[in-house]
C-alpha cells in the first residue's frame, strides 16, 4: 500500500449469490464506486458444516428467512474456474481481488489464480493450522479479529509469524450484522497495532460511514465493508451491505477524512498565510506620537494588519525615543527609531 494511503474494500462475499453473470455486474459496480480490492468467499461447505439440518435465519428482501446452513453456504461456492474468471474480471477494471479460503485447498487454488493476497475470517481465527499455510505462502495475510480475545489474537499472530512470513495485517472486527455503535469500540485499532506491532485495518459491520472515517482517524489504513449490487438481491447478506450509492459515499468520506488528516507538524498552513497577514495584530501608535518623545506602555496598541511588528516585540519598543513623528493608528516601524 502507498505511505498514508486508506484501501478500500467491496466485500462481495456471498452477494454474487452463486451467479458469475451478477458477481461480474457487482464488481464493475464496486470499481466505478471508487472501491481498490473487491474480495469473495472461496469455502468448501463441509468445511465447516457437519450437519445439514442446521438451520440459519435471516433477513432477505424484507421477509425472515430460515433454511438449512448447509444449501444456503453450498448454493454460493466458487470452483477455480470461477475464481480466474473472477481474477479477470477485477484485473479489467483495475481492482485487487483476493479471496477468504477455509482449507489449504483453498489456499492452493487462490495462488493458482494469481491471488496476491489471502484473507482469513474472524471464524477461522483459532484455525492455527490454516493461519500457517497462509503464511507459508509468502504472501500478504489479513487476519479479522471478530469475537476473538486478545490471548486468541495472540497464538494467531505467533502461528503466522513462526512461518517466517511477516506480512500481515490485522483487522479490527466486530461480528455483528449490523453493529450497533456500542459494540464498534474503534479504540482496539490503536491496542492492536501497540500490541502486536502490525498494520491495522477496519471490518465496518456498521451502518452508513461514521465508524469508517472515525478508523481512518485512528489510524486504520484498510477498510472493509459489505457491498451488493441491489439490497432487494435475495439472500442473507444483501440486506446490511452498501450498495453503489452508499459505497461511493464512504469512499468520498474517508478520502476527505485522509485529506484532513494532513500533517503532524505544528505550523501554517498555506492557505492560512493570508489570514496572518490579514488577522494578526501589530503594534500601533496609542496616540499621536510628537518627535523626540520616548516610547511608552500605554503608548502602544495592537491591531490589523498583521503585516507589521508583532505584538511581542513591545517591550523592545518601550523607552526609544522616534525619530519623527507618528500618528494614532499608525503602525511602529523600525524606521521610527536610530539605529
Amino acid at each position: 500500500m502507498e505511505p498514508g494511503k486508506v484501501t478500500i474494500v467491496a466485500e462481495i462475499g456471498i452477494n454474487h449469490n452463486g451467479d458469475m453473470g451478477l458477481a461480474r455486474e457487482t464488481i464493475m459496480a464496486a470499481a466505478e464506486a471508487g472501491a481498490d480490492v473487491v474480495k469473495f468467499q472461496n469455502y468448501k461447505t463441509e468445511d465447516f458444516i457437519a450437519d445439514r439440518n442446521l438451520l440459519f435465519k435471516y433477513q432477505s428482501q424484507g421477509e425472515a428467512i430460515q433454511e438449512p446452513q448447509y444449501d444456503m453456504f453450498k448454493r454460493c461456492e466458487l470452483t477455480r474456474a470461477q475464481l480466474t474468471y473472477l481474477k479477470e474480471q477485477c484485473d479489467a477494471v483495475g481492482v485487487l481481488f483476493h479471496s477468504t479460503p477455509t482449507s489449504v485447498e483453498g489456499i492452493e487454488d487462490l495462488q493458482a489464480v494469481g491471488c496476491q493476497l489471502l484473507k482469513n475470517g474472524s471464524d477461522y481465527l483459532t484455525n492455527l493450522r490454516l493461519i500457517r499455510a497462509m503464511g507459508k505462502t509468502g504472501l500478504k495475510t489479513i487476519i479479522s479479529t471478530g469475537m476473538a480475545t486478545l490471548s486468541e489474537i495472540d497464538d494467531a499472530v505467533r502461528a503466522f509469524r513462526e512461518t517466517g512470513n511477516q506480512n500481515l495485517m490485522l483487522l479490527h472486527c466486530t461480528s455483528s450484522y449490523p453493529t450497533p455503535a456500542e459494540d464498534v469500540n474503534l479504540a482496539r485499532i490503536s491496542s492492536l497495532r501497540a500490541a502486536f506491532n502490525v498494520e491495522v485495518g477496519f471490518s465496518d459491520h456498521t451502518n452508513g460511514t461514521t465508524a469508517a472515517v472515525g478508523a481512518t482517524i485512528l489510524g486504520a489504513r484498510w477498510i472493509e465493508k459489505h457491498f451488493t449490487l441491489s439490497k432487494d438481491l435475495p439472500g442473507p447478506d444483501h440486506w446490511f451491505s452498501m450498495d453503489a450509492l452508499e459505497l461511493r459515499q464512504l469512499v468520498a468520506s474517508v478520502r476527505a477524512a485522509v485529506k484532513m488528516l494532513g500533517s503532524s507538524a505544528v505550523g501554517p498552513t498555506p492557505s492560512e498565510s493570508l489570514g496572518r497577514r490579514d488577522f494578526r495584530l501589530s503594534c500601533v501608535a496609542a496616540r499621536d506620537i510628537s518627535k523626540g518623545e520616548s516610547i511608552k506602555p500605554s503608548d502602544i496598541n495592537f491591531q490589523r494588519p498583521g503585516d507589521g511588528l508583532a505584538p511581542i516585540h513591545e517591550g523592545l519598543l518601550v523607552g526609544l525615543k522616534v525619530i519623527r513623528d507618528i500618528r494614532k493608528g499608525q503602525q511602529i516601524e523600525k524606521g521610527d527609531f536610530n539605529g
